[in-house]
């Protein structure tokens, strides 16, 4: 099969500052707040959406706190982009006479329009900013003070709700975050940097959430999709050691036939790629509608999967019967030849103990694939469109949609991060940061870290690379080996400066009238120099 588009960023829904959070009932997970001027500091943070695109890494909180620079371009075409350009005014260099150019690290304030916002982040990253602010240039209807502003207040000049900055498909090389600041406070910074020609810094901050003892996590994909699957098959160690303390919610993103108009006068115009006369849609992941897996395989494979998380998951938020039947089907049906096949399909039933009666009844149950509207996959397009997924695979954890590489250890350092301190599972302090998680996880013990665990647990440590236990050995075999040379040194010089004095003194006759800590009457100088220099040659 060809490999599905792997991004490197996950979508969720829009996160707000506002105290009540997101519209969709969301978590704020990120904070906007003016540093400087103190007199425009807001407390609890400024209202905004954060894009659903850009790098963001968990495992505790990240922050960029710059001087923000105002341009009056739009940001989308990237040859009319001016450093020298914008507000606040800077010093004139001499040799161009022009302005300085945007002293890094700095976060860069644009206007919306135009363009997208993937496309202005874009190249806001590539002009050298550490983050983007788009000031938004319409009103809510609902903020009054920003409605009373307008010269004619009507709901033509106004919008319900704020847009969310969802990935056009092309960001998965955006690595800035970007926030979109609504046109009230935005126009009061831009009032500040550019009318009053002053200085702004402004810190755009995220982490995750921990409400509880017990971190809710879901995750968005597809049956067909082959990035994911060695994560799919590993995950279910780390789930039966924490316990009880994880809530996992399987999503399955399922296209809408009536909005991409697969359904069109209740007949079904992407034929194999739908089911329900069109209604529930997939993408062919073989790229070959003739042949091989087709879009209502796919389909049909994510209905089954909701059904057998709802008979064996859903009430302990656990699972491991469905994890068991992922794993299974991964390794035994999940090819071009076995994907559909429902003699695969049973045996992979057979070895996870699942009943397949109560699965096929509950897929009958919902509506069935084959008319009509299905309840469960009517759900999972509404949930989808709610959170704004529309990059696969997606994962929340405690709302906060996670951003980077979905492998075991980073959705392991996500979840861990999402508990309240003092709440987490042992598992957490024992392989946090683990090189290697898969083990750590089986055994226990983490034999070698990647700088970011605690070291707790297991007696390992949180080097460079290596554990406390490995570093302290080789640290000891150094010491060994520097202080056996030492002493053989020592042994060496001073059997030198034995034969160096037995030669000096066997020059010499015996002395007359020596000092009695000299040499004695009659004694030779060898005799001297064999008692190993015990008497000194000055009184």
């Amino acid at each position: 099969m060809i490999k599905p588009l792997t991004l490197t960023l996950l979508l969720g829904g829009a996160s707000m500052a506002a105290a009540n959070g997101a519209p969709d009932g969301t978590v704020s997970t990120s904070r906007l707040q003016v540093q400087v001027p103190g007199e425009l500091f807001k407390k609890g943070g400024y209202d905004h959406h954060e894009a659903l695109f850009g790098s963001r890494h968990f495992g505790g909180s990240s922050m960029v706190a710059q001087n923000v620079y105002y341009t009056d371009t739009d940001l989308c075409d990237p040859t009319r982009i001016d450093k020298t350009t914008g507000y606040p005014s800077r010093s004139t260099d001499p040799k161009t006479n022009r302005q300085e150019e945007w002293p890094s690290p700095f976060i860069l304030m644009a206007n919306r329009g135009t363009c997208s916002f993937v496309q202005k982040a874009r190249n806001a990253q590539h002009a050298g900013a550490a983050g983007l602010l788009i000031a938004d240039n319409i009103c809510l209807c609902s903020d009054l003070e920003c409605m009373a502003s307008l010269s004619t207040n009507d709901d033509t000049n106004c919008q319900s709700t704020e847009p969310i900055m969802a990935d056009d498909g092309s960001g998965g090389d955006v690595t800035i975050p970007t926030f979109l600041m609504f046109k009230q406070d935005a126009e009061t910074i831009k009032a500040e940097v550019k009318d009053r020609d002053s200085i702004v810094q402004i810190e755009m901050s995220w982490s995750i959430p921990h409400p509880d003892f017990k971190v809710q996590y879901e995750l968005w994909t597809v049956p067909s999709d082959e990035v994911f699957r060695d994560f799919q098959k590993d995950w279910k160690d780390v789930e039966v050691k924490m316990g009880d303390k994880l809530y996992f919610t399987p999503r399955q993103y399922v296209y809408d036939g009536v909005k991409t108009r697969c359904r069109n006068d209740g007949r079904n115009m992407c034929f194999n790629l739908c089911t329900n006369e069109g209604r529930y849609c997939a993408t062919d992941p073989d790229n070959d509608l003739e042949h091989g897996i087709s879009g209502a395989d796919v389909v049909k494979e994510s209905l089954r999967r909701i059904c057998i998380w709802n008979v064996h998951g859903e009430s302990d938020g656990l699972g491991t019967t469905y994890w068991d039947y992922i794993a299974e089907f991964v390794t035994r049906c999940d090819s071009d030849d076995f994907f559909a096949n429902e003699d695969c399909i049973k045996d992979a039933f057979k070895h996870a103990k699942i009943d397949k009666k109560r699965i096929d009844a509950c897929m009958v149950d919902s509506g069935g694939l084959d008319t009509g509207v299905n309840n469960l996959l009517e759900k999972e397009i509404d949930a989808a469109s709610r959170k704004g997924v529309v990059v696969l695979p997606t994962m929340f954890v405690n709302s906060a949609p996670l951003r980077g590489a979905l492998t075991t250890t980073t959705v392991f350092n996500a979840v861990c991060a999402g508990f309240a301190e003092g709440s987490e599972p042992s598992i957490c302090s024992k392989c946090y940061g683990c090189s290697d998680m898969g083990q750590c996880v089986k055994k226990g013990v983490c034999k070698s870290y990647n700088g970011q665990g605690n070291g707790g647990g297991g007696g390992n440590g949180n080097g460079g690379g290596v554990s406390k236990k490995f570093f302290g050995m080789t640290l000891l075999m150094v010491c060994c080996v520097f202080g056996a040379a030492g002493y053989w040194h020592w042994r060496k010089t001073r059997e030198e400066m034995r034969d160096q004095v037995r030669g000096i003194l066997a020059e010499y006759m015996p002395l007359e009238g020596g000092d009695e800590g000299g040499l004695n009457m009659g004694q030779s100088p060898m005799d001297f120099a064999r008692k190993g220099q015990s008497a000194s040659l000055i009184s």
